[in-house]
């Protein structure tokens, strides 16, 4: 089933033939530029894809897109800092966007983050299901009108998150352990917009998740895996802010703290993700 409107998935670098390899089976492109197949979903809620805002190639869905693709879900790709345009929200059936360097303020330097907050605003406002992660949670907080700003120091490393009492009654949390660890990057925060639910503290950073009607906002890295996290090792701008915080060998640690605790982070990040695809978003086709 082809889909009304043209979808794409933006293929970035080194990364582009294991991306078309991990594709195979999951949708089939035309040899001369016709589109793109998708196999075809159930009832009418299921017939648009996902929409995946990325603010940075090295910055991709990670594990979260590993379950789409397993879930034969369709989804279209959107690289902000390689300035691709932003498509009309109403023709996806839901709104993934990632994290990034920059902050959500940085409008002068990012001039995309202007029409991006205006997208997550009509969107959510409409109550299209939205999941945000880092930047993609404070970008969720400000297009609704609550502030963000900076934390009082850097939370960076695999470190404990707490859930809320409140999360034991969210359909996505609801059953994950009271505590459970996961890597932070950033050092902004946010204050809860208007009708919002938290769902998550830190020892350092009060807010890191949160629900406001089917919009969730995650502020920690689940979907960041040993393979992921090693990309990023080799992003001399990353490796420098890990050694300016933790020292000469803090590269080389943090990818040893994440393979250690990715078997558990993995799961849970399959499981929240999973929830979210069929608790809130309505899909229901079977995985391959």
């Amino acid at each position: 089933m082809a889909y009304g409107p043209p979808l794409f998935v933006t293929l970035l670098g080194a990364r582009a033939t294991p991306v078309l390899e991990r594709l195979n089976g999951v949708f089939t492109a035309h040899r001369h530029g016709a589109g793109l197949d998708f196999p075809r979903m159930g009832d009418s809620s299921e017939r648009w894809p996902i929409l995946v805002l990325q603010h940075a190639g090295c910055e991709p869905p990670g594990v979260y897109e590993d379950e789409l693709l397993h879930r034969r879900v369709a989804f279209a790709r959107v690289v902000l800092d390689e300035d691709e345009e932003l498509p009309d929200w109403r023709a996806y059936a839901g709104i993934v966007a990632m994290g990034g360097a920059m902050s959500v303020y940085d409008e002068a330097e990012h001039p995309w983050l202007v029409p991006e907050k205006r997208l997550i605003a009509e969107a959510v406002g409409a109550d299209v299901p939205y999941w945000g992660v880092c930047l993609g949670a404070q970008l969720l907080a400000a297009s609704l009108g609550a502030r963000v700003s900076r934390g009082a120091q850097a939370e960076l490393g695999v470190l404990p998150v707490q859930l809320t009492a409140a999360a034991a009654e969210d359909p996505v949390f609801a059953g994950l352990p009271a505590s459970f660890q996961t890597l932070q990057w950033h050092s902004e925060t946010y204050e809860l917009p208007p009708g919002a639910v938290q769902l998550a503290r830190s020892s350092s950073y009060e807010q890191q998740a949160f629900v406001v009607g089917r919009a969730y906002a995650l502020q920690f890295h689940l979907e960041v895996d040993s393979a992921l996290a090693g990309e990023w090792m080799g992003v001399s701008e990353f490796a420098d802010e890990l050694q300016q915080l933790h020292g000469e060998g803090a590269p080389a640690a943090l990818l040893a703290q994440v393979g250690a605790a990715e078997h558990e982070s993995v799961r849970l990040a399959r499981e929240l993700f999973s929830r979210w695809l069929l608790d809130v978003v309505g899909l229901q086709e079977t995985p391959a």
